[in-house]
């Protein structure tokens, strides 16, 4: 236990259970108790009680009882500990925190202390900066007036190195632990947004715990800044001890209210499409930061609402993960329905330009698996038997992926219906296709092909996979699939110029200019998009969460490797340009003593540094 016992009676002796509660739900006096609509479930009479004097609750409707800590862990969805500590500061109780447990404690104060005044350096900053006219802008073209900016804490990032680390004043580790800053190569602190639009990541309490970020768009005839290189569209701060991106939900702190009034929560893929919700009435959304969606994220959002919608394209949100939500329907008793949207558009857009639309989409979505068997057969050619048959087929390998058989039975005898087939006929392919996952998977990727020609979409590439003749491509094949699976392992480290292969260069650099790996692959060509496809199956790397682990050792391998190269590069010229070789055979023993330091405990940091930077200048040097 973190507090003691006569601190945790203190703080409830102290809170007042009444006010607290009024916070959340209307209460009004009868006689010695408050009564009022409870604020655990929907009811027309009043059924929950509180008793002031003894600081309890209850719902004779629900059956929830419990006291102040227990209220405020439900509503707000913490921990015991951190309810005793919002409590504590609510009434002023001062924590002793046990000693082996209260440095844990004060690091995480000082990192939610961090956040809060980044998120409101860079708010303001928005507001009044004159750089930051630009910023406000673009804001304003999305719709966005300054009620949204005020009610979203949206904030401007300056096009500076430094300013947030100057106007901070924190240490360079505070900054570093909190994802808001990092020690660039020449040693100085450094902030890790910059020129971006900032969105606040809090925790469902409301505390920040991270930012995101968003680039401006380029205007017009604008062309890119070459100094700055390519940057992904969103950035996210890094994980730290306050922020973990697979349990995290963007503007569940501002949306919860309304999620369990609703028994709904609508689930975005991006910042602005959450905020188009909001401003088109529907102030339930919630979004993941930048990642897909997880158990986790499931089993928070199935804690405040049973009723899950999906407000982006099922089939590429769910395609790596359908069984998985079927079973977590299942483990956590919620139903996941999906909202059609237009083609090529997204909540964000629609609420700017046809909000009734995104209302209307939100309000008639389907269940998962109904929107799924419509996306098969509606549009499909069922003009003559065999294309019936072909189309139906397709909608069973759909089907058969349902873990119930009584659901399973309904969508087959609709197919029958819908496809002028024998439903008995179908029961038995069905089976087939359940005891034959690779005919089923053809059927699905059969699928996709079509609706890619209906919509006249590139065809992916069947081309094999990319032939690896170097063994010096392998440690960049490895650092690519943590780039994939573990993005913030390996932060600022990695760079173009250390992919030997042409083709995992390419595809590192889809990687950084994508908001999302799916987008990475869109935009990447056909060689690089079927490296990413395949690496994103792959088996990641486990293990990877201690100093030393595999993750370290594969980047010191690219980092050695490349700089191997460079290194024949440079004695390859030194060989033909002999007024030059004193020059460059320094520079080679530089390098060579840079490499034994690499693998030094106490000097590989630096020698990292030094040897990339050095890498990146022999590009134009390189035979």
């Amino acid at each position: 236990m973190a507090f003691s016992p006569e601190d945790i009676a203190e703080v409830r002796s102290r809170t007042d259970l009444v006010a607290l509660i009024s916070e959340k739900a209307s209460l009004r006096r009868v006689g010695r108790r408050w009564t009022g609509l409870c604020p655990f479930h929907q009811e027309k009479s009043p059924s929950f009680s509180v008793n002031s004097e003894e600081g309890f609750y209850h719902c004779f409707g629900c059956g929830v009882s419990g006291d102040a800590i227990s209220f405020i862990r439900a509503i707000d969805h913490l921990d015991f500990a951190d309810a005793v500590r919002f409590l504590a500061q609510r009434c002023g109780v001062t924590l002793t925190e046990d000693p082996t447990q209260a440095g844990q404690s004060q690091r995480r104060a000082g990192l939610y202390g961090a956040v809060e005044e980044a998120v409101e350096f860079y708010h303001q900053r928005l507001l009044s900066a004159p750089d930051a006219g630009r910023a406000r802008d673009y804001l304003r073209s999305r719709g966005y007036d300054g009620d949204v900016v005020r009610q979203f804490r949206l904030g401007w990032a300056p096009d500076e190195w430094d300013a947030l680390s100057v106007a901070l004043k924190l240490p360079a580790k505070v900054m570093e632990e909190a994802g808001l800053g990092f020690t660039n190569r020449a040693g100085r602190q450094q902030d890790f947004f910059r020129s971006r639009v900032t969105f606040p990541i809090c925790d469902p309490s409301g505390k920040p715990i991270a930012i995101g970020a968003r680039i401006l768009p380029l205007r017009d005839g604008e062309a890119p800044d070459p100094r700055r290189g390519p940057e992904p569209k969103y950035k996210n701060s890094t994980e730290t001890p306050i922020y973990v991106k697979n349990r995290t939900l963007y503007a569940l702190n501002w949306a919860k209210a309304d999620i369990v009034r609703a028994d709904e929560v609508v689930v975005c893929e991006g910042y602005t499409d959450v905020i188009g919700c909001f401003q088109a009435g529907i102030p339930r959304a919630v979004a993941t930061c930048g990642t897909a969606l997880t158990e986790e994220h499931f089993k928070t959002l199935s804690n405040f609402a049973k009723r899950i919608v999906l407000a982006f394209d099922a089939d590429a949100a769910g395609q790596n993960a359908i069984t998985r939500v079927y079973e977590w329907e299942k483990t956590h008793s919620a139903e996941v329905v999906v909202a059609a949207m237009p083609a090529g558009s997204d909540p964000g857009q629609l609420a700017r330009e046809d909000p009734e639309t995104l209302v209307a989409a939100i309000a008639s979505a389907r269940p998962f698996l109904a929107f799924r068997v419509d996306r098969v057969l509606v549009g499909a050619d069922l003009s003559a038997p065999e294309r019936r048959a072909a189309a139906a087929e397709r909608a069973l390998a759909v089907v058969a992926e349902h873990p119930s058989d009584l659901a399973r039975d309904q969508y087959v005898m609709s197919i029958a219906d819908r496809c002028g087939l024998d439903a008995d006929n179908l029961r038995r392919r069905l089976e087939q296709l359940r005891r034959d996952p690779e005919a089923r998977a053809k059927l699905l990727q059969d699928r996709k092909t079509q609706s890619r020609r209906e919509q006249n979409e590139p065809e992916p590439s069947n081309a094999p996979r990319p032939a690896r003749l170097d063994p010096r491509s392998r440690p960049g094949l490895e650092a690519l699939r943590i780039a994939v699976h573990f993005p913030e392992r390996v932060g600022t480290r990695l760079e173009p110029s250390l992919f030997i292969d042409p083709v995992q260069r390419s595809a590192f650099q889809a990687l950084l200019s994508a908001e999302s790996l799916q987008a990475a692959v869109d935009g990447a060509g056909d060689a690089e998009a079927q490296l990413l496809r395949q690496l994103i199956v792959d088996e990641p790397m486990v293990e990877v969460t201690e100093v030393g682990d595999p993750v370290e050792a594969c980047i010191v391998q690219l980092v050695r490797t490349a700089a191997l190269r460079s290194l024949d590069g440079l004695l390859a010229r030194a060989r033909t340009e002999p007024e030059k070789f004193a020059e460059l055979s320094e520079q080679a023993a530089s390098t060579r003593r840079l490499l034994e330091e690499l693998v030094e405990p106490a000097t590989s940091v630096a020698a990292e540094v030094a040897l990339v930077q050095w890498i990146s200048e022999q590009e134009g040097a390189l035979p």
